[in-house]
């Protein structure tokens, strides 16, 4: 950006120049050249000045630096579940919908009544973000407030994190809500951590998902409760989760669920799918 407006800046004076010469005659006295060459000298240091104000102004702080590539496995490992140190398999189930759409409420009964273990990527992150610090709080600080996709290494490491913690204590049923959002994030978690054994999508209109948001915005703190940064998860979500949910869907995986309803009636919907599928 610097050197963008340096180049403007560059261009601001040679224009000036170029209407200096313009302006000057081809004799006369020197007198009169002052005269011209003055006040648009002046012109053109505004017109720096201005530029270089507005470099100091117009930035938007950087973003902290940090490698997060630094932070997950190496992309040639295996899935540590199943593996010699952890043999029993589990059962991962995604749960993916829009900003809004009630996956939070839906796996906490879930959570209460089969002893699911629920695995928010976005309180995961959030915990990070507010842990005194932490370098790679403030990076998520960043993306989060931007209303962007924090890098998958940062999610993937917390995930699996977590994930063993819970297994150490016996778990072996995860709900992994709101992740994965981006067909990378997918791959790289079943080549890293482990295989989704479903994929819980909720659908919902996008205008009840905004008036849901706005209404806890309102009481939940949250710095991307707001009318823009939902507007660009929205956004986020269409373009880059979907395709996520295709590609499982391709494979057999997804249970969709309709959650314009009220919260019991789709709670209901979940519970018949997943004892079809046997994991309940």
């Amino acid at each position: 950006m610097f050197r963008a407006s340096l180049r403007t800046a560059r261009s601001s004076f040679k224009s000036t120049r170029l209407i200096r010469n313009y302006a000057s005659p081809s004799g006369g006295s020197s007198s009169n050249k002052n005269n011209h060459f003055l006040p648009l000298t002046i012109l053109g240091l505004s017109a720096i000045g201005i530029t270089f104000y507005n470099i100091n102004h117009n930035s938007k702080p950087p973003v902290p630096s940090i490698d997060p590539t630094n932070l997950s496995p190496d992309s040639n490992s295996s899935p540590i579940f199943p593996s010699k140190t952890h043999p029993d398999p589990i059962n991962v189930v995604f749960v993916l919908g829009g900003p809004g759409s009630g996956k939070g409420t839906q796996c906490s009964k879930l959570v209460k009544d089969y002893h699911f273990v629920h695995l928010s990527a976005g309180d995961l992150l959030r915990a990070e973000q507010n842990t005194p610090g932490s370098k790679v709080g403030e990076l998520i600080a960043h993306y989060i407030k931007e209303g962007l996709i924090v890098p998958q290494e940062i999610t993937i490491d917390l995930l699996k994190k977590a994930i063993e913690k819970n297994y150490e204590s016996g778990a072996r049923n995860f709900l992994v809500d709101g992740f994965p959002r981006k067909m990378d994030q997918a791959l790289s978690f079943e080549n890293k951590v482990s295989k989704g054994k479903l994929v819980l999508y909720f659908e919902c209109p996008e205008e009840v998902m905004l008036q849901r948001l706005l209404a806890r915005g309102k009481t939940s703190g949250r710095a991307d409760d707001n009318l823009e940064s939902i507007r660009k998860r929205f956004k986020t979500f269409v373009e880059t989760s979907l395709p996520v949910v295709e590609y499982f869907d391709d494979e057999g995986k997804v249970i969709k669920i309709n959650c314009n309803e009220p919260v019991d009636q789709v709670y209901a919907h979940v519970v018949n799918q997943f004892k079809e599928r046997k994991i309940i």
